[in-house]
């Protein structure tokens, strides 16, 4: 065997036995034997082309070739030409199957399912890795720079891994390095001939060694027993990862289980939302029309001592097939039933039931028990949510803010009960309370400005680090600073809310969670949340959000006249608009006159305005079909070059007109959009530009300035949209970089480089392509008539 092909053996083996750390990451060792061969194809192609010889280039092209039509091969066979050439349907299909890849890495704990997406990240990563391994260290001859993918293939396993065997496999990789470094060294003395064949160590046995070789063996030994000691150290602390199924540091116990505690929601909350890799707790389907009122309620707390809220000690009942109305609802309150299913990860042992507010009918199975104050299900002997499948009816009430403002008082044992406040209770509480409500007409006018003072104009500001002490003077400490998370807001206006009267507790469970691309509602430990519920007579508990850039605010207290914080309580808070029509109404994200202005978030709009991908899609495919060694080595470039291009047009300078405006605002809100799409926020094209800004700075975790950033550039979006004559706003594409810093602040560092060189709104670049393709195909089958010879018939 030649060196050169003992070097290529090498290196395959190299990236095969680092390809071995991912292993623990699924359940089934099985794609690695699929690896194994396509590695061996791929190692063959290049070692034939080097015998040929081809140039170097040309070397690497066949080798990323058929790498491609392998892939094709075993993941796209259906969608390609031929069962082996990928074209455009093979694409797309890959976009498809990495998107879902991508959400089975956030869905799945260790070890996960080998799913078909997670299987082409596996093989297709583990190929790009061998061929650049290959191309380095065997086509270019120098192997020591091929341990840099090396160490980016092992520093994605051992980052997402948890196994106690971290270091066995740490030096497996480090073996196959080695063996790649002295197959190249053995290689190279043997094409020096035999200048050393005098240097040969009399004393030492005579196994035809030449001594610089023995010297790089002793090195080598050396190298490889500092490579495992030193990097072991830390290795062993590695804990977590995206797929982690420990749930390390999440709620109490042992970390087998991470729970949100109902009796101290405080710090198993915090936890919940500092938690360093967020984990999927619950998936629902629902048939609610508005997912922003998808609370998922755990359970209720009540008990109020001057220190925390928790729940009262009441009596639990068996599950009645049919639960009572809640409590205070009148039947002429307007309502629909919501059907929830709601699957929790097997992970997740929570012993109260997740369950939207109020249910009418639960179906779970197990040992559940009623408790109907609170209107909540309770575990029994041990029973807890691991891995439960359940369904929910329940109300979705809608009351309107005229209701809810002519609301009689409440029932006296009620408010005995729900209005208590202990003495020790800083006077201070009260005190704000009052002037906060100052010349309110109502109960509900009381409530709405406590509402609006937290979340928008008192000054306050979310943050999940702050402490603001324990005791009875912790309300009255968190009043001064105005700095708190959830529990602070909510457990503040509850007590508040009782010294004026108004019946209050706490609610505890988690905010909306995320839509996924199937249909389902994707809700994870960051949504984790607690919120006040005021009761008023006729409605019953109602649901207020004081927490800012949290969960989502009620229609019924939402202000319908610009400049105004009052609601209109002559309008119902929701109603019939929320069903889809066939016309485009204001409300829409999509209107007809945003559609006009080619400015929907549409495959078509991403290549109608200047720089819009369609330069990036002329490379990719000349890229794909000739696999050219530039290609090749700027295919991994191009949604990076064409996101700051288009980021640089979008934002670009415009006229101050209102032409210039909206040529502007449109383009700006686009690229905030695609922004946040790349860190993950899907978005939604069911939402108003206010909604939509909204979601932003909830799921972005926005403070309260950047959150004002993106309610300027979603007002400028609606001048555009909706006034006659829009005006220009000035500082639009200020304000879209800052927001789009601050949701880039706000993730994890491997989330910010694949928003950077992977970004997720590249797909519409493949859309965009698909679009222009059926165009072309529809020109050409209307132009066929006209191709036809003319008939034979003499005139």
């Amino acid at each position: 065997m030649s060196g050169q092909a003992r070097l290529a053996l090498c290196a395959a083996a190299a990236t095969l036995m680092t390809a071995c750390a991912l292993l623990p990451l699924v359940d089934q060792p099985t794609w690695l034997f699929t690896t194994i061969l396509l590695v061996g194809v791929q190692t063959g192609v290049g070692a034939a082309a080097r015998r040929v010889p081809l140039a170097r280039p040309l070397t690497v092209a066949a080798q990323a070739l058929v790498t491609l039509m392998l892939l094709t091969l075993v993941f796209a066979r259906r969608q390609a030409v031929g069962g082996l050439v990928p074209g455009p349907d093979a694409l797309r299909y890959y976009g498809d199957l990495l998107q879902q890849g991508s959400d089975d890495v956030s869905r799945y704990a260790i070890p996960a399912p080998l799913t078909g997406g997670i299987g082409l990240m596996l093989i297709g990563g583990v190929l790009v890795i061998g061929l650049l391994v290959d191309t380095v260290a065997v086509t270019f001859r120098s192997a020591a720079p091929a341990g840099l993918p090396l160490l980016a293939l092992y520093s994605v396993a051992a980052g997402l891994s948890d196994s106690g065997t971290d270091w066995l496999f740490f030096l497996v990789a480090a073996a196959g390095y080695l063996m790649l470094l002295l197959a190249e060294s053995r290689d190279r003395l043997a094409r020096w001939g035999r200048v050393f064949g005098t240097s040969r160590d009399p004393g030492g046995p005579q196994d035809g060694a030449v001594a610089p070789l023995r010297a790089g063996r002793r090195l080598g030994a050396v190298a490889l027993g500092v490579a495992v000691l030193v990097p072991a150290i830390p290795l062993f602390s590695i804990q977590g990862g995206l797929l982690d199924a420990a749930g390390t540091g999440v709620g109490t116990g042992n970390g087998r289980g991470g729970t949100i505690s109902a009796v101290n929601p405080l710090v198993s909350l915090r936890d919940s939302l500092n938690v360093e890799n967020d984990r999927q707790v619950l998936s629902l389907r629902t048939t609610a029309g508005d997912l922003s009122d998808m609370y998922l309620r755990i359970v209720s707390l009540d008990d109020f001592d001057g220190t925390t809220w928790k729940p009262s000690q009441r009596h639990v009942v068996a599950l009645p097939d049919v639960l009572p109305p809640p409590a205070g609802l009148d039947p002429d309150v307007e309502r629909r039933t919501v059907r929830t299913r709601i699957t929790a990860a097997d992970w997740y042992a929570q012993d109260w039931l997740p369950m939207p507010y109020p249910p009418s009918r639960v179906s779970v199975s197990g040992n559940w028990r009623y408790e109907p104050v609170g209107m909540t299900l309770v575990g029994d002997h041990g029973q807890d949510t691991r891995g439960e499948v359940y369904e929910v009816r329940s109300l979705d009430v809608q009351p309107t803010a005229a209701e809810l403002a002519a609301a009689p008082r409440a029932p006296a044992a009620l408010r005995r009960e729900y209005t208590k406040v202990p003495a020790r209770l800083p006077e201070a509480v009260a005190r704000t309370a009052e002037e906060v409500t100052a010349g309110s007409s109502s109960r509900y006018d009381a409530a709405v400005r406590l509402q609006d003072w937290f979340a928008v104009n008192g000054g306050f500001r979310y943050d999940t680090e702050v402490e603001v002490g324990q005791g009875p003077d912790a309300i009255a400490n968190f009043l001064r600073k105005k700095q708190g998370f959830c529990v602070h807001f909510s457990f503040a206006m509850a007590a508040m809310a009782r010294t004026l009267g108004i019946p209050a507790r706490v609610a505890v469970g988690f905010a909306p969670g995320t839509p996924q691309a199937d249909g389902s509602v994707s809700v994870s430990l960051k949504d984790a949340h607690a919120w006040p519920e005021l009761y008023f007579e006729g409605v019953g508990w109602t649901r207020f959000e004081p927490t800012p850039t949290r969960g989502t605010v009620p229609s019924y207290t939402q202000s319908n006249t610009p400049g105004t914080s009052e609601p209109d309580e002559a309008v119902p808070s929701r109603g019939a608009s929320e069903a889809p029509s066939a016309a485009a109404s204001p409300s829409e994200s999509c209107s007809a006159q945003l559609r006009r202005l080619d400015a929907c978030d549409s495959p078509a709009a991403a290549v109608a305005r200047p720089g819009g991908g369609g330069s990036g899609w002329d490379l990719l495919w000349p890229g794909l079909a000739g696999l050219g060694v530039l290609a090749v080595l700027a295919v991994p470039f191009l949604p990076l070059l064409w996101r700051t291009r288009l980021r640089a047009v979008r934002l670009g300078g415009h006229a101050r007109t209102a032409e210039g405006a909206a040529t502007h605002a449109l383009p700006a809100w686009q690229e905030l959009t695609d922004s946040a799409w790349d860190i993950g926020i899907l978005p939604d094209e069911s939402l108003t530009p206010r909604n939509a800004a909204a979601r932003f700075v909830r799921l972005g975790r926005l403070d309260a300035d950047t959150a004002a950033a993106v309610k300027r550039v979603a007002d400028a979006v609606e001048q555009v949209l909706y006034a006659p004559r829009p005006r220009p706003v000035a500082g639009i594409a200020d304000d879209v970089r800052r927001v789009v810093g601050a949701l880039h602040g706000g993730v994890r560092r491997r989330t910010r480089l694949r928003a950077r060189f992977a970004p997720r709104s590249a797909a519409r670049v493949l859309w965009a392509a698909s679009d222009r393709w059926a165009a072309f195909r529809d020109r050409v089958a209307a132009a066929r008539p006209s191709w036809r010879r003319p008939s034979g018939r003499r005139g």
